[in-house]
């Protein structure tokens, strides 16, 4: 059975000071370390410095059986314990950057107290900071401060947390998800001992991505609550019965709260979501209501459109075989499809189109859908494509925009030489070995 390490937490704010409670509760000894000697003194008589719920209970419970204790000493802690937790503070500075101070401060605090360790330490952040920190500013600073390496002499690890203030205990003990970040999976058996008590999933990744799931969580956390309250606002307005809508909306676990939607691919397009979108935010500002964040998406969609764009013209080649009009696979729906502008764009660049859907084909094409590609691109018909491998022997880029496309016909088509821009994020199952030169538009 693995050892149980001795923990250290660094930072008594609401992160440290629940983290150094709950690890203790388990059973571990910890000692929180904090340069505020009001925050100490409350930590080491058994109680919390800070109001949370559960919290004074759980630190009174782990200081009478002498396995939570406090200092100020850095020195003292990081030679009584195994591991290292940074829990300290990376506030705003007030342009929006990022203060890595306490960061910085107490990694050199740290690492100047390594100088005298013979053993190997676990240094594990948990502060939020933007992917690339724990690799460029972290490590770094240890390194210059103890004089010796990271991965041989030290471990760095990065653990987020996932944990809201008013259920903070709750959340640390039933997390959603753990997460571990290092530079090589043996660093990581600490933290699979310590957090052995979770029943929820856990990652074993990189450090960035680990510190970029933190960040993407609570921009979608912000991202829900803006979202809900515009609706809401507009209902108001209109006269409509919020509750009722919104009880509706989060019934649908099949698209609305679910993972429909959320993987990175190509622009959206199609009949319904840009015109409901231009009709919901023009009679918000009928009622003179502002409602930025529905009034973004429309941009925002525009602006991934350019990142194709810029992708293709990147390539610095004239020859462009597109695969897939239409807006979404299985369908010959062309009316707003971002892969119609998509190469409207190109021809307006000077590049040489050729086009291939197997679901459209312009003599099929009636109503407004062909109305709609006639205004667009009138001269669509001598672009149109009949054999995929048509198009791909012509192009010196190939642009996935259909997930339509299969695997196999295009990888018997395709040369080592031919650049594939991938719009529609295919599954790497789905990726053929001949691309050798894959792009794709965000990942």
């Amino acid at each position: 059975m693995a050892k149980v390490p001795s923990i250290s937490v660094f930072g008594l704010g609401y992160v440290g000071s629940v983290t150094a409670a709950c690890f203790a509760h388990l059973g571990n000894n910890v000692i929180g370390v904090d340069v505020n000697p009001g925050k100490v003194e409350m930590l080491g008589s058994g109680r919390s410095p800070i109001v949370e719920a559960e919290v004074d209970e759980l630190v009174a419970k782990a200081h009478r059986e002498s396995r939570l204790r406090a200092t100020t000493d850095t020195r003292q802690a990081v030679a009584e314990s195994d591991v290292a937790f940074l829990c300290v503070g990376t506030p705003s500075l007030p342009n929006g950057k990022l203060d890595l101070a306490h960061v910085e401060h107490v990694c050199r605090d740290i690492g100047t107290a390594l100088r005298n360790t013979a053993s190997c330490y676990w240094v594990v952040l948990r502060s939020t900071v933007l992917p690339g920190t724990t690799e460029t500013v972290v490590i770094p600073v240890l390194e210059a401060a103890s004089g010796k390496r990271a991965g041989a002499d030290f471990a760095v690890c990065y653990n987020p947390e996932f944990m809201r203030e008013g259920s903070a205990v709750a959340d640390f003990f039933e997390p959603p998800f753990s997460v571990f970040g290092a530079a090589y999976a043996e660093h990581l058996q600490p933290l699979k001992t310590l957090y052995g008590f979770a029943q929820s999933p856990v990652f074993e990744t990189s450090i960035r991505v680990a510190e970029m799931v933190k960040y993407t969580s609570n921009c979608f956390h912000a991202l829900k609550v803006s979202f809900a309250n515009e609706i809401g606002t507009l209902c108001r307005h209109l006269g409509v019965d919020t509750q009722a809508v919104t009880e509706i909306l989060i019934s649908d676990t099949k698209l609305n709260i679910s993972p429909a939607y959320l993987k990175p691919g190509f622009a959206f397009g199609g009949s319904c979501l840009p015109k409901d979108l231009r009709a919901l935010t023009y009679r918000a500002k009928e009622l003179d209501l502002k409602l930025p964040l529905l009034e973004s998406v429309l941009p925002s969609n525009r602006e991934h459109l350019e990142r194709a764009v810029e992708a293709v013209l990147n390539a610095r080649k004239k020859k462009v075989g597109l695969l897939g009009l239409s807006f979404k696979a299985g369908t010959d729906d062309l009316r707003e499809s971002p892969q119609v502008q998509l190469a409207k764009r190109l021809l307006g660049e000077g590049c040489q189109l050729r086009i291939w859907d197997q679901d459209v084909s312009l003599g099929r094409l009636v109503g407004s859908n062909r109305h709609y590609i006639e205004e667009v691109i009138p001269h669509v018909g001598s672009l149109l494509v009949n054999e995929l491998r048509d198009v791909v022997a012509f192009a010196e880029v190939v642009v996935v925009g259909s997930r339509a496309v299969d695997r196999e016909a295009l990888a018997a088509c395709l040369s080592p030489q031919q650049i594939v821009i991938d719009l529609v994020n295919l599954e790497k199952a789905r990726r053929s070995d001949r691309m050798a030169e894959y792009r794709g538009v965000c990942w």
